[in-house]
């Protein structure tokens, strides 16, 4: 591996180009190394994406209304990334309070994708996806609540795995979807993200949501070996609107698989169909609530006072917050409203029910399940952001795990004829990750898609 040293100025050379970092104190980053402290992650760059506390450093979730804000605590992952070893390698972009599928909703401007820096990263952890793509970093966190780490790694051509809810504390993440959110790994490769996920998880009582189970190193089930698995193929995922270069990429890989002794079975997941529908009631409802308290009292953006307390709190969230979080906030605040809880917001939990349920029974068949990442490879700077309907299906094949709770790791499984990354998903029962791993690290040792790199 590379020094920290030749990846500042790997930074230095490309970052002008890719715009991951919004903060980086290089400072910090040679005092920490000069601390030479032994562990799993010893001297290894991560970087951080910035809805995550680091103690002293800006923390403003890629948002105006957190302008200037600095916690004065570590998020548990990052308490944890400190007893490794690791070395914080700064804060990378995010689409606004990771409101977004394609991390231009950020108050720093858009991140552009290493492929192709005329075309989105993906998102909403598009610095951090974009940060390892671009060989800035070997290793970063992202959250994921719909999709946001999966797609973003698949869009860069890297891997992005979303652990179960509840393996990874979700102590000093800046919330969106409290019910959704699950921090997790972007790396270069399925061996790295074992090990960053090995570091990270684990029961916290900090967190009321954390599982409590035994510490678990992921990386021995890193086995070459796949015979007597059998992968699940859900119907409702290979249908009419996949990018063609896509569709033959995923179904390549799943034939590299069987070519490696796995079987495969026909599935369905009948209620997928409306995940987008049912995560749109319920992540906006959640979101109202978790940011009712930017109000420019406490921290961050103050509003003019000059007017009374009112006038101040309308004027901090009009200049505070971006025109998505604005859009999500009003849907929330209004499926939750009198008249409406019932129609929308409980009808969805219902069909959350549902979408469990589908996965539950599908598991009785398979020990993996496999679908795109994403219908299509990254598209183009600006072309979806005025039209939300199109920019929320972008993840419409990672939504159903975030509601259900499963684990879903994206890993590279082709190109395009644009020579865009593609990526392929692999979704597993509750706390499997072990069998997910042991799937991507097959398919990843028996191709070389992980091995290219970006022409920057």
């Amino acid at each position: 591996m590379k020094t920290y040293n030749e990846y500042l100025k790997r930074i230095d050379e490309v970052d002008g180009r890719i715009r991951a970092f919004v903060h980086i104190d290089r400072e910090a980053i040679h005092e920490e190394a000069r601390r030479a402290k032994q562990g799993f992650l010893a001297g290894v760059p991560v970087a951080i994406k910035d809805n995550l506390c680091v103690r002293g450093e800006p923390t403003t979730c890629a948002s105006r209304i957190l302008a200037g804000f600095r916690p004065p605590y570590d998020a548990k992952v990052v308490e944890k990334l400190r007893a490794s070893g690791a070395l914080l390698f700064g804060k990378v972009n995010m689409d606004e309070f990771a409101f977004g599928s394609s991390c231009e909703t950020s108050c720093y401007g858009p991140t552009r994708n290493p492929w192709d820096t005329g075309r989105i990263p993906g998102g909403s952890s598009g610095g951090s996806a974009a940060a390892v793509s671009s060989g800035e970093v070997p290793m970063a966190l992202g959250s994921d609540t719909g999709g946001s780490i999966r797609q973003p790694a698949a869009l860069c051509g890297v891997v992005g795995l979303k652990p179960t809810y509840g393996v990874v504390s979700r102590y000093g993440l800046i919330a969106f979807a409290s019910s959704l959110d699950q921090i997790g790994p972007i790396t270069k490769n399925v061996a790295d993200a074992a090990r960053l996920l090995t570091v990270i998880a684990g029961h916290d009582e900090r967190d009321s949501t954390s599982v409590e189970r035994k510490g678990t190193d992921y990386t021995k089930a890193l086995i070459k070996d796949v015979r007597g698995l059998t992968i699940g193929i859900p119907k409702e995922y290979f249908i009419a609107g996949i990018d063609p270069d896509v569709d033959r990429a995923v179904k390549k890989a799943i034939q590299c698989l069987r070519d490696c002794g796995a079987h495969t079975v026909d599935i369905s997941l009948p209620h997928s169909r409306y995940a987008v529908s049912c995560y749109y009631i319920i992540a906006p409802a959640e979101a109202s609530s978790n940011l009712g308290r930017y109000d420019g009292v406490q921290y961050g953006l103050r509003g003019d006072e000059s007017r009374g307390m009112i006038d101040m709190y309308s004027d901090t969230r009009t200049r505070g917050f971006g025109a998505e979080a604005k859009r999500r906030i009003l849907l929330g605040t209004f499926s939750l409203s009198s008249g409406y809880y019932d129609a929308y917001y409980l009808k969805a939990l219902k069909v959350r029910t549902k979408i469990t349920e589908d996965f539950t029974n599908a598991f009785k068949q398979c020990d993996v399940i496999i679908t795109p990442t994403t219908p299509t490879a990254a598209f183009k700077i600006g072309e979806r952001v005025n039209d939300p309907l199109r920019m929320y299906l972008s993840d419409i094949f990672t939504i159903p795990a975030n509601l259900a709770g499963i684990p879903g790791i994206s890993v590279p499984c082709g190109f395009t004829g644009e020579h865009l990354p593609v990526g392929m998903q692999i979704l597993g029962k509750h706390f499997d990750e072990e069998t997910l791993f042991r799937a991507a690290y097959t398919f990843e040792q028996n191709t070389d898609h992980h091995l290219k790199e970006p022409p920057l």
